[in-house]
């Protein structure tokens, strides 16, 4: 029997481009059913993560039109990454297989041939893989890089070049489903699930219309979470540079009490102000990185809901 596929997508303010896209993902389902590739019940699911545009005004319409187009509506913003969890656990009751992708047309939506048929020799997990970074500016470019390589390196398990393009089996998604952390990144998570997977490589273009909702301050922010969600290392390296510095100290003072009984010690408040300032600014820092782990205990233990739908445009199954 053919596999139902679902084409899960978030949309946050998302008016502009959905109505230039939606039929880039409609021709893919079509063209794959019509090949006898998946079955006719496929569907796209878009996933409204609190638009305040009329984007889910547009989902609705859509679903009203045609039948391949379904939607959920999450009460309010909750962010990418949760959306598109809420996107995963609500296809995973219709689907065998689930491929997510963004709205903005950027990710090359041929690539899902491959996926499915990648799918087919067995994978569970096929990640859509960036061949290059040619559409990047240079900063964009060198900081992405950078961080899928301090990832690594903190032991993040996560594939480099590789977002939220991905296809996963209906069995992977409900192994990933079981984990129950609230500080959601997905391209940390997901290699965790196992399962036999592989990459399809592809060329990312320019967004088709609108603006992008990643600027810097989101990226840090993304990138900083993935960091603190997926490794110890940082607060390591603090208590490693917390020692070193205090055998530096240590030094220091048996260096002042040699001078002062030798007699050469020189008073100036240059030198005490310039160790009190370097001391006081790593204490700062390590106390800042340990609180951002303190405050992700902190939303782990209140196990609020990670998003809360409001609205579909089917009936629940």
């Amino acid at each position: 029997m053919k596999p139902i596929l679902y084409l899960v997508i978030p949309c946050y303010n998302e008016e502009k481009v959905l109505v230039k896209t939606k039929d880039i993902f409609l021709n893919k389902i079509n063209e794959l059913i019509t090949a006898d590739k998946i079955h006719k019940n496929s569907r796209i699911l878009f996933v409204n993560d609190g638009s305040r545009d009329d984007t889910w005004k547009i989902i609705s319409d859509l679903s009203n039109e045609n039948e391949h187009f379904v939607g959920v509506s999450l009460s309010r913003n909750r962010g990418h990454q949760n959306a598109l969890l809420a996107g995963l656990e609500e296809a995973k009751n219709y689907a065998d297989i689930i491929i997510s992708i963004d709205c903005d047309g950027q990710d090359d939506i041929n690539a899902v041939n491959e996926m499915v048929e990648a799918f087919f020799d067995g994978a569970d997990i096929v990640y859509g893989v960036r061949s290059n970074r040619k559409s990047d500016t240079l900063f964009k470019r060198a900081t992405a890089q950078g961080f899928y390589k301090i990832l690594n390196l903190m032991g993040g398990e996560i594939v480099y070049n590789h977002a939220d393009y991905r296809l996963m089996s209906k069995r992977a998604v409900e192994e990933l489903l079981k984990f129950q952390e609230v500080n959601v990144f997905l391209r940390g998570m997901i290699p965790l699930v196992g399962f036999k997977s592989t990459c399809v490589y592809y060329e990312r273009g320019g967004r088709i219309a609108g603006e992008t909702h990643y600027p810097l301050k989101k990226m840090l922010t993304l990138a900083f979470d993935g960091i603190t969600s997926f490794s110890i290392k940082p607060i390591r390296i603090i208590s490693a540079f917390g020692f070193l510095v205090s055998i530096i100290g240590f030094l220091l003072i048996l260096w002042s009490i040699i001078c002062r009984l030798t007699g050469n010690s020189v008073s100036g408040w240059a030198s005490t102000l310039s160790v009190i300032s370097f001391f006081g600014g790593i204490q700062l820092l390590s106390i800042g990185v340990i609180g951002e782990y303190i405050g992700k205990i902190y939303m782990e233990v209140k196990k609020r809901p990670r998003y809360i739908i409001e609205d579909r445009t089917y009936k629940e199954k």
